[in-house]
């Protein structure tokens, strides 16, 4: 089916049956719209299924039953837009076995793949390169976006007409997103916004105060400046929803899954405990050893990051990260 002259989509599939692909596949189906997702997980399918809920994923949300859910990627086959809503580790493979089709991919991981050094769009653009894409980035907590409360967020496309298209299908009365044609922004934001969450939960769970949450938030944004302009984002990218405004949310509240990764290793317990439960992945444990590497690889200052890639690897302790970032030399603030 030609997309020329589309302006609107109305059958959505949701590639991915996690917290996230749930809540934004049940505000797509809210209004009664059929909405087909897609889980690796046997039971997930079989209770959105039969009773209407991810008990795994999402357990406290009521799901409409308008939304449908398959283990089968060639059931999606139908659908004239796809958002791709799977970890960046497993993105390729699940690219690679989608159905043949023109329908737009809108990419809603977060992270950066390793070894490649390839964000999510880098990667659909070398696997599906005949379909439009776009990413959906921004501050969002799925059980909110499920409950169907208010959420404004950043939908960004290379092509003007495309992502007018995609916002104004994907909007409702309670779910705003904001065109942009910074796809690299959008993603480096929501990557980068990860890892510092779990910095900022080190800082809480460790007892440092409101004063350094405040500090580390404030030198985490001049990071993810460095590497996203490094890169080629926008700075009002940057400043934007998907970068600041997802900092914000991510590094101020304990239902954030890395912010609450980050308390835990604060409070000295092991990352391998700590991210052993599938229920509550955390995407900044696996981005930070990622993206520092990157950054080491470009010369790009990014102390935060660095620390937090060696805590979840085990080489440092919560107490020798912060020692070390708080003896670093002082140096203009800009920099």
């Amino acid at each position: 089916m030609t997309r020329e002259g589309m302006t609107s989509y109305s059958n959505f599939g949701v590639v991915g049956g996690g917290a996230w692909g749930t809540a934004l596949a049940q505000m797509l189906a809210a209004d009664g719209a059929p909405v087909r997702l897609w889980a690796r997980e046997e039971e997930v399918v079989a209770a959105i299924n039969a009773e209407h809920r991810n008990p795994l994923f999402l357990p406290d949300a009521a799901l409409s039953s308008s939304l449908t859910a398959t283990g089968t990627l060639a059931d999606l086959a139908a659908c004239d837009a796809l958002l791709v809503v799977v970890p960046v580790p497993f993105l390729r493979a699940v690219l690679t076995d989608l159905p043949a089709g023109d329908a737009p991919l809108i990419l809603c991981s977060k992270g950066m793949e390793a070894e490649s050094f390839a964000f999510p769009i880098d990667i659909a653009k070398q696997l599906c390169p005949k379909r439009p894409l776009a990413v959906l980035s921004g501050p969002t907590f799925a059980h909110e976006v499920a409950a169907g409360l208010p959420t404004a967020i950043t939908l960004a496309a290379a092509d003007t007409a495309t992502a007018e298209a995609i916002a104004g299908s994907l909007a409702r009365p309670h779910f705003r997103p904001y065109v942009s044609a910074d796809m690299i922004g959008a993603e480096i934001g929501g990557a980068v916004k990860n890892i510092l969450a779990i910095a900022c939960g080190i800082v809480d769970g460790a007892g440092l105060g409101l004063n350094a949450r405040a500090a580390l938030i404030s030198r985490g944004f001049a990071e993810m400046t460095r590497f996203g302009l490094s890169r080629g984002a926008q700075a009002e990218t940057l400043a934007g929803l998907a970068g600041l405004g997802d900092l914000v949310l991510t590094c101020t509240s304990s239902n954030s899954r890395n912010f609450a990764l980050g308390q835990g290793l604060g409070r000295g317990e092991e990352a391998t405990r700590l991210m052993a439960d599938r229920r509550t992945v955390a995407e900044g444990a696996f981005s930070a050893p990622v993206i520092a590497a990157a950054a080491r690889a470009d010369g790009i200052d990014m102390p935060i990051t660095d620390a937090v890639a060696r805590l979840v690897a085990g080489e440092i302790r919560a107490g020798e990260a912060i020692q070390a970032l708080l003896s670093r030399p002082l140096r203009p603030e800009g920099r």
